[in-house]
C-alpha cells in the first residue's frame, strides 16, 4: 500500500507535466509577465505625454514602431521556448534572462521642429525689436522736425507782425503826406475831406489807420478855415460832414476824440425873421437829439454844427499832424 502511494506521487506529476523544472519555468514566466507589464505602462504614459505636447504645439502625431522590441508577445514566446527546453532537459534551474528597458518612443523630428519654431520666433522678435528701434529713431527725428517747424512758424509770425507794423507805419505816413498835399494845411495840422460814407466810429478808425483822426478844430480861427475848405470842396451842395466831437460819455459833455473838452461851439440856430415867429421846422436849434444823437457833424455851406445819430453814414474830414 505504501509502495503504491509513493509510485502515484512520482508518476502522476510527471503525467500532468508538473515536474520541478516546469514549475520553475512557470514562476519565471509569471515574473517576466509582471516586468513586461510595468514597462508597457511606462511606455503608454510617455506616449500620452508626447501626444499632449504635440496637440499643445499643433504638431503632427508621431508614428512609433508597430511592434517595438521587447514586447509582451516576444517575451511570451521566449518563455514558452524555455518551458519546452526545461521539459526536454528536465533541469531544475533555467537560464537567467536579462531584459534591457526599451528606448523612449519620443521621435527626434518633433523636438527638432519645436526647436526650429522657437528659433524662428526668436528671430522674429529680434526683427521686431530692430523695427521698433527704427520707428523710435524716426519718431525722434519727426519730433525734432516738428519743433524746428514750430520755431520757424514762430519766427515767420514775428516777421509777419513786423511787416504789418512797417506797413501800418507806411500807410500812416502815406496818409499824412497825402492829407497835407491834397488837403488844407493850417499851422501844424492838415485837413483832408473823404467822400466815403461811413458811421462816425468807422470814420474815426479810417482816419487813424491813415495816421490822423477826425477833425478837431482847436479854436475859432481853425473852425472858420475848415468851413471855407468844406464849402469850396462840396459847393454848391450842402452836406453834413463828421468832425471829431461827441457827447457819448455823458449827455451834454462834448469832447474831442483825443479826450479834451470842447471850449467853443458853433451850433446851428434857426433864423427868426420876426421876434414872434416860430422856428423853422426843417432847421431847429441844435442840439436837439438828446441821448439819441450824440455825434456832431458840420454843415458844408455855413459851418454850423448839428447833432446826429452816430450810426448815420456821412462824409468825414480827417486831421493830420504836420
Amino acid at each position: 500500500m505504501q509502495s503504491a502511494w509513493l509510485l502515484g506521487a512520482l508518476v502522476v506529476p510527471q503525467l500532468l507535466g508538473l515536474s520541478p523544472g516546469t514549475q520553475g519555468a512557470e514562476r519565471e514566466w509569471e515574473w517576466e509577465g509582471d516586468w513586461g507589464g510595468a514597462q508597457e505602462e511606462e511606455r503608454e504614459r510617455e506616449a500620452l505625454m508626447l501626444k499632449h505636447l504635440q496637440e499643445a504645439l499643433g504638431l503632427p502625431a508621431a508614428r512609433g514602431d508597430g511592434n517595438p522590441e521587447g514586447t509582451l508577445e516576444d517575451k511570451g514566446a521566449w518563455g514558452t521556448e524555455e518551458n519546452l527546453q526545461g521539459e526536454e532537459e528536465e533541469e531544475e534551474a533555467t537560464p537567467t534572462l536579462s531584459f534591457s528597458p526599451s528606448p523612449s518612443p519620443t521621435p527626434e523630428d518633433p523636438v527638432t521642429y519645436i526647436l526650429g519654431r522657437l528659433a524662428s520666433l526668436d528671430a522674429g522678435l529680434h526683427q521686431l525689436h530692430v523695427r521698433l528701434h527704427v520707428l523710435d529713431t524716426r519718431v525722434v527725428e519727426l519730433t525734432q522736425g516738428l519743433r524746428q517747424l514750430r520755431t520757424a512758424a514762430g519766427d515767420t509770425r514775428d516777421a509777419v507782425q513786423a511787416l504789418q507794423e512797417v506797413q501800418s507805419r507806411a500807410e500812416r505816413e502815406h496818409g499824412r503826406l497825402e492829407g497835407c498835399l491834397k488837403g488844407l494845411r493850417l499851422g501844424h495840422k492838415c485837413f483832408l475831406l473823404s467822400r466815403d460814407f461811413e458811421a462816425q466810429a468807422a470814420a474815426q478808425a479810417r482816419c487813424v489807420s491813415r495816421g490822423g483822426s477826425l477833425a478837431q478844430p482847436a479854436d475859432r480861427q481853425q473852425m472858420e478855415a475848415l468851413t471855407r475848405y468844406l464849402r469850396g470842396a462840396l459847393a454848391p451842395y450842402n452836406w453834413p460832414v463828421w468832425v471829431g466831437v461827441h457827447d457819448r460819455r455823458s449827455e451834454g459833455l462834448y469832447l474831442f476824440e483825443n479826450g479834451q473838452r470842447v471850449s467853443f461851439f458853433a451850433w446851428h440856430r434857426a433864423p427868426h425873421p420876426e421876434p414872434s415867429a416860430a422856428p423853422h421846422p426843417l432847421s431847429p436849434n441844435q442840439p436837439n437829439g438828446g441821448t439819441l444823437e450824440n455825434c456832431v457833424a458840420q454843415a458844408s455851406d455855413d459851418g454850423s454844427w448839428w447833432d446826429h445819430d452816430c450810426e448815420r453814414r456821412l462824409y468825414y474830414v480827417c486831421e493830420f499832424p504836420f
